[in-house]
């Protein structure tokens, strides 16, 4: 494969990741679950009240 191939290819994978990863964000929402995640050197366990609708995810994702 070629750099450019190879570039656009990362570009692609990284977009399915994140798509994957707002998606499973939203269940655990929907469903009531919880979730924890890594914040300021900690982890952090969000309710799922305080998981933010897929919506307003996209720009923390980046």
């Amino acid at each position: 494969m070629t750099e450019p191939t190879l570039t656009e290819l990362h570009q692609k994978i990284d977009t399915g990741v994140r798509v994957a990863i707002a998606e499973a964000i939203e269940r655990h929402r929907l469903l009531g679950e919880s979730i924890s995640i890594f914040k300021d050197g900690q982890i952090v366990t969000l309710t799922a009240e305080q998981i933010l609708p897929k919506s307003d995810l996209g720009s923390k994702l980046k």
